[in-house]
């Protein structure tokens, strides 16, 4: 599939903001408020975007647009939507992830470089298994800028694919070991579906994720109020101004 001939389409509205070329895209409430306090986005301008918030800094300095909270492929998938049809270009989405892999720990930060495809919007965008390995992709070039912009700021991190699927509380111990098999370091619900839409919106999307929890044992252990989850969420809030600033 390489044409829009769905009947519904995307539309700008009546009022579209005047949108900047790079727009977040972040799962979170608590860091969408935190990339907001950063660079002072007052609430006067911030819009509603369907259940979640639009929110563009007046400051002409700052070239980007901060879309969420949100959760699941088909709504961050209609959030993409509305950010293409407005003008948006680049997509970062920032969020966070279960670890898969034992060499990923609470408070890690994961460029995805991939997405095996476990949930049901990416078939609709497109996304054609050719290569028999299951995932979606990110623009290679936004996702190498951003890895160089990581390491400019001092941030580690590690690169790689993620397992984006639509049931969490079915991440089963096959599940688990098939994704391990596959050097998948994390679980989330949404990149390989931003990712599918992106690509057949001609697009560029890449993403960032912070983990949570972790699964690897087979046995959960949440993260969330880990001081070490909460520092990378901030580091990362941080270093995601200073990409866009660079883009």
């Amino acid at each position: 599939m390489d044409k829009d001939d769905g009947i519904v389409k995307p539309v700008k509205g009546r009022n579209p903001p005047d949108l900047k070329p790079v727009a977040f895209m972040v799962s979170s409430r608590t860091d969408l408020d935190c990339l907001c306090n950063l660079i002072n986005i007052r609430d006067d301008q911030c819009r509603v975007l369907h259940y979640s918030k639009f929110c563009s800094p007046g400051d002409s300095g700052y070239n980007f647009s901060i879309t969420g909270p949100f959760a699941g492929a088909p709504y961050a998938v209609m959030l993409l939507e509305a950010l293409a049809v407005w003008g948006a270009s680049r997509i970062i989405f920032y969020g966070w992830c279960g670890a898969v892999s034992d060499s990923v720990k609470i408070g890690d930060i994961i460029v995805a470089t991939s997405a095996f495809v476990d949930e049901g919007t990416s078939k609709h965008y497109g996304y054609d298994d050719i290569s028999g390995n299951g995932v979606a992709l990110p623009s290679s070039a936004l996702t190498e800028t951003i890895k160089d912009l990581l390491r400019q700021s001092a941030i580690n991190f590690h690169e790689g694919a993620v397992w984006s699927t639509d049931a969490i509380y079915r991440e089963t111990p096959e599940k688990v070991a098939f994704y391990k098999e596959k050097n998948v370091l994390g679980v989330e619900m949404e990149l390989s579906a931003i990712y599918s839409a992106a690509g057949f919106r001609h697009i560029e999307a890449a993403g960032i994720l912070v983990v949570s929890d972790e699964i690897s044992t087979l046995t959960w252990k949440p993260g969330f109020r880990d001081d070490r989850f909460l520092k990378s969420r901030a580091a990362v809030c941080e270093a995601l101004i200073k990409i866009c600033q660079s883009l």
